[in-house]
């Protein structure tokens, strides 16, 4: 008697994240103006933050903002990167 082991589930990618979005004038700035999914958005903003050196080496977590993210950060000179999510999406039009 062998008993049939169950499949693993495979993780789907959520659809929201996928579906592609409209970044608005002070995040096309960074990530372009063509419409292109959440996911790509946030990959596309940790590849400008790295080119430009804006992480704080002390304190990973910390973004120090230039003035094109200061515009996407409401002003803000450093946000950490979860607050950066929250402020980003208030410039995404879906």
């Amino acid at each position: 008697m062998s008993e049939e082991q169950p499949e693993k589930k495979k993780r789907k990618p959520n659809p929201a994240l996928m579906k592609p979005v409209q970044p608005d004038e002070l995040l096309a700035v960074v990530v372009g103006a063509e419409p292109i999914p959440r996911s790509e958005i946030t990959k596309k903003l940790w590849e400008y933050i790295k080119a430009k050196g804006l992480q704080n080496p002390e304190k990973k977590t910390e973004i120090i903002a230039d003035d094109a993210l200061k515009a996407v950060f409401g002003g803000k000179e450093k946000v950490t990167m979860f607050e950066m999510t929250k402020l980003v999406s208030q410039h995404i039009k879906g």
